[in-house]
């Protein structure tokens, strides 16, 4: 019997590959048999992914912007050239803001943070399903899995533009799976909660400087699940929508947060 979760000689491009989240999808999808186009922006991180993929894994680490819509072009042109196809597109590059950005209220939050924000997360999505779609449709079909957040369907004080950019590719999910269904390209997300990640840390930090552990005990203990997710919990769901035992999963969004959704 064919195993439909293995994703055997598929070509999976993810971006924000040098993240904890990208690390581990790229793990994962590796150990399943896929071959791995890493993209990001730092050079470092990718040659560190390199050396924690499977020794046979056949790997292209491409440094690109994703707001750059040439840079963007570019990788998802060479990831073509390179393999001839790109069958899985984790499109998971983003940030949560610059120095204090992710807790200031909406007078105090810099206008020029604000479009930093937007235009990593929400922009640099739109590109790159932009570019990827194409080759999906014409090569007759794609997974294409977003990263929004639990931000991207819930509220949160004092991170406005991280919450706009979010529950943007939530919507940007759903209307690109509308359009494109029909030509077998399926286009899902994920929205993680808290993630152990320098990200969630750094959020940590900023909501109360100087107490972060003890700011994260509270935060478990309001959570169902009591604990916070592995990245690799957040990879596990991202390659089973890569998978065939998703082939009828478009338009959807998984919350990966431990219950936090539910609340």
């Amino acid at each position: 019997m064919k195993d439909n979760i293995r994703l055997d000689d598929k070509v999976a491009l993810i971006t924000g590959a040098g993240g904890v989240i990208g690390t581990a999808t790229a793990r994962l999808m590796a150990a399943r048999g896929a071959h791995i186009v890493a993209v990001d922006r730092n050079k470092a991180a990718l040659q560190t992914l390199a050396t924690k993929l499977p020794g046979d894994t056949q790997f292209l680490a491409l440094e690109a912007d994703v707001t750059d819509e040439s840079a963007v072009r570019q990788y998802v042109e060479q990831a073509r050239r390179e393999f001839g196809a790109i069958h899985v597109f984790f499109n998971n590059a983003g940030i949560e803001g610059g120095a204090h950005g992710a807790y200031r209220f909406i007078p105090e939050l810099p206008f020029e943070e604000f479009n930093t924000i937007i235009n990593v997360n929400l922009n640099g999505v739109f590109l790159g399903m932009k570019y990827v779609i194409p080759v999906m449709a014409e090569q007759g079909g794609g997974s294409i899995i977003n990263t929004s957040s639990i931000c991207g369907i819930k509220g949160s004080a004092g991170q406005v533009a991280y919450v706009a950019s979010k529950h943007a590719v939530v919507g940007m999910t759903r209307s690109a799976a509308i359009e494109w269904s029909e030509k077998g390209v399926r286009v899902n997300c994920v929205t993680p909660g808290a993630i152990e990640s320098r990200m969630m840390s750094d959020f940590l930090d900023l909501a109360d400087p100087g107490a972060a552990q003890q700011l994260r005990k509270n935060f478990e203990a309001q959570l169902p699940a009591r604990r916070f997710g592995a990245p690799e919990e957040v990879a596990a769901v991202v390659a089973f929508l890569a998978s065939d035992d998703a082939k009828y999963v478009t338009g959807a969004f998984y919350a990966v947060d431990g219950g936090m959704s539910a609340m």
